[in-house]
């Protein structure tokens, strides 16, 4: 899993300090609210969480612009880091829908056509 869309990156478009909360609500798919709140807590209970943040701030790149083409890819590639095995099934399963519906178009133009019908046996 080498894509740059698997990639963990510091979201400075939506952002409020250096983008890490953004970056780990977008490489998550959870509400960047809920990220940051969780941080807060961590933060202040511990201690430790605000030098973790300014080392990811530090150490890891900023989002590429052109990412994603649109919401629909971002929310398939959260899922892909999420969990890689269910989104193949998802999409294994997308193709075999697809294959269903298209016997099933190619059903009723043979059936409906008899001088199609004709010319696929004879190719038989």
């Amino acid at each position: 899993m080498n894509s740059p869309r698997t990639r963990f990156y510091r979201d400075k478009v939506n952002g409020k300090v250096m983008g890490v909360c953004a970056g780990i609500a977008d490489y998550t798919g959870v509400d960047a609210l809920w990220i940051r709140l969780g941080f807060l807590v961590l933060a202040f209970s511990m201690g430790w969480p605000f030098f973790a943040y300014f080392v990811l701030g530090f150490l890891t790149d900023k989002k590429p612009g052109n990412l994603y083409s649109d919401r629909q890819e971002q929310k398939f590639w959260q899922g892909v880091r999420q969990s890689p095995a269910r989104t193949a099934r998802e999409v294994r399963a997308s193709f075999r829908d697809i294959d269903r519906r298209l016997a099933e178009v190619e059903n009723y133009y043979v059936n409906s056509n008899p001088r199609l019908s004709a010319e696929i046996e004879k190719l038989r």
